[in-house]
């Protein structure tokens, strides 16, 4: 990614707030802009308010699990790219995420390197697609 290039805008989804707040935080230090959701019907409502083109977001929640707000966020904003974290590794999980249209899959607890790679990798794919 280009160093001097505007950073996309995050969505972090996680009913464990102190996972988005320290995933915050420390994205922020990075130069992204990140807004929070504790489930999936919160991510909804939060990308209604102003879409972000990247959400990471765990798996498992109340109210809204990560797959089914996968496929509402990927079906209104087919142009999101959306990285999933998971506590429990699951491979069927994995490849339906995938086959669903996940951009990536990682394990909790995230490698916050690894986190950040995916992201920079998210945000080229969408200025690729941006350009075809």
């Amino acid at each position: 990614m280009v160093s001097d290039s505007v950073k996309p805008a995050l969505l972090l989804v996680d009913d464990e707030s102190e996972v988005t707040s320290i995933l915050s935080k420390r994205l922020v230090r990075r130069g992204y802009a990140c807004k929070t959701a504790g489930n999936g019907q919160e991510a909804l409502d939060e990308m209604a308010k102003q879409a972000c083109p990247i959400v990471i977001m765990d798996v498992k929640m109340p109210v809204m699990d990560g797959l089914t707000a996968l496929q509402h966020i990927l079906k209104r904003w087919p142009g999101t790219q959306i990285i999933l974290l998971s506590g429990h590794a699951d491979m069927q999980i994995a490849v339906q995420a995938m086959d669903e249209g996940a951009f990536g899959y990682l394990m909790k607890p995230v490698d916050f390197d690894d986190l950040l790679f995916k992201i920079e990798d998210a945000d080229t794919q969408m200025r690729l697609e941006a350009r075809s």
